[in-house]
Formats: C-alpha cells, sequence, structure tokens
C-alpha cells in the first residue's frame, strides 16, 4: 500500500510563506516525478510544479520566482517552498507521483492552503 501523507498548509497574509512537504511511504522505489497540484473552488486542478528524480523542476508561469520544489537527502520526500503568497494562491494543494517498477501513480489527500489578511 502507497500513501502519499501531506502537511503544511494553513491562514497566511500576502506576501508571506509557507512550505508544504509531502512524503511518500510504501513498498515502493525511488519516485519517477513528485508533483504538487492546486485545485481552488470552482475551478479545475492545476499542476503547479514537478521534480524529477535528477533533480529536474518545472513551474507553472503563475509560480515562478515565488516557489521552490525540492528533494532533500534523495529520499521520497518533496518540498514545496511558497513566498511571496496572493490570495489567487488560495486552493487545496494535493502531491502526485509515480515510482520505478510501478505501473500505478498515487495522490495525497490534500492540504488546504488559505492566503487572506
Amino acid at each position: 500500500q502507497v500513501q502519499l501523507v501531506e502537511s503544511g498548509g494553513g491562514l497566511v497574509q500576502p506576501g508571506g510563506s509557507l512550505r508544504l512537504s509531502c512524503s511518500a511511504s510504501g513498498s515502493i522505489f525511488r519516485f519517477k516525478t513528485m508533483d504538487w497540484y492546486r485545485q481552488a473552488p470552482g475551478k479545475e486542478r492545476e499542476l503547479v510544479a514537478t521534480i524529477t528524480s535528477g533533480g529536474t523542476t518545472t513551474y507553472a508561469d503563475s509560480v515562478k520566482g515565488r516557489f521552490t520544489i525540492a528533494n532533500l537527502n534523495a529520499g521520497n520526500t518533496v518540498f514545496l517552498q511558497m513566498n511571496s503568497l496572493k490570495p489567487e494562491d488560495t486552493a487545496v494543494y494535493y502531491c502526485h507521483a509515480d515510482f520505478f517498477r510501478n505501473m500505478n501513480d498515487y495522490w495525497g489527500q490534500g492540504t488546504q492552503v488559505t492566503v487572506s489578511s
């Protein structure tokens, strides 16, 4: 059983920062890609950032220069550092991953991020 567990969401004022984490556990090898998606009320889920096992990162235009995705210690935990947060960043943030030697992909349960004064 593979699980992705997210943490780090919350309420922050505009201009503030939050760091989300996503840890994978279970019978898994190294991740191939891990992503953060977000879904705001009434909107479709959108891809925010991706990191590959080799360390290549990509970002949505709306978060470039403000968000950083990172994988520390080459394990199966990925962080999303979010700086200069804006009200439009308010959403439920979901972790998503796929792994070597595994045909499936997996989603976390989501963590709420609210940017409001």
